[in-house]
């Protein structure tokens, strides 16, 4: 399990000219190898007219399936500079196509690199890519006297909360980063003087998607 790690929020579209080749980096977050290649089909079909789809995809917390092709440009010359850029990036569960429309004058190995590595890097400019964190899913009930010491603990240390129930006592759900998990449990239990019920609800991974948390399953 990684404490964190990068990823593809939305995919996003790039595109570069090089000597009259065009050069358009599509860029997609998949799950599993099967997805990958779903996509990689996908633009295989938008794109038939292309000379080549170069292709780069990496899908798992150890890189499980992480594959890369050249189609039919010369060996080295695109799909291993693409994974280059993408594990230089740090970023897991991705895959990218480059569709080169020829422009007629040959680039060379490396212009094809150059080409190639900065498509891809105009590819993900052009996405949103997030660092999600792994943390948990804390599930706090307390009696009414207790409820403004763990909203002020949950404000104090910005910890979304999740979830809220009021009925004769109250339930709060609140987001805590793996690293915080002992000392908010500490601070709760000496706020509410040990009547606060600790119990972690679910493990997630979260992350800030253009200012606002979201959480996910991985």
């Amino acid at each position: 399990m990684l404490e964190h790690y990068k990823t593809i929020y939305e995919g996003g579209e790039g595109e570069l000219v090089e000597k009259k080749s065009r050069f358009i980096a599509t860029v997609r977050p998949v799950e599993t190898e099967e997805e990958a290649l779903a996509f990689i089909e996908e633009m295989k079909k938008k794109y038939w007219d292309a000379r080549h789809n170069c292709y780069v995809y990496s899908v798992g917390m150890n890189r499980e399936a992480t594959r890369c092709s050249d189609d039919g440009e010369p060996s080295g010359t695109a799909g291993r500079p693409m994974l280059d850029v993408l594990l230089g990036a740090g970023i897991y569960n991705a895959a990218i196509v480059v569709t080169r429309y020829f422009g007629g004058v040959l680039l060379g190995t490396g212009g094809l690199v150059r080409a190639y590595s900065g498509a891809v890097q105009a590819g993900l400019a052009a996405s949103t890519v997030i660092e999600k964190h792994h943390g948990i899913s804390l599930q706090v009930t307390t009696d009414y006297t207790g409820i403004g010491k763990i909203q002020y603990i949950a404000g104090e240390r910005s910890l979304p909360i999740l979830d809220s129930e009021y009925t004769d006592k109250v339930v709060l759900k609140l987001l805590v980063p793996d690293d915080q998990v002992e000392e908010v449990k500490k601070a709760i239990t000496e706020g509410t003087n040990g009547r606060a019920g600790l119990e972690k609800d679910a493990e997630l991974y979260f992350a800030k998607v253009n200012g606002e948390v979201k959480t996910f399953e991985k």
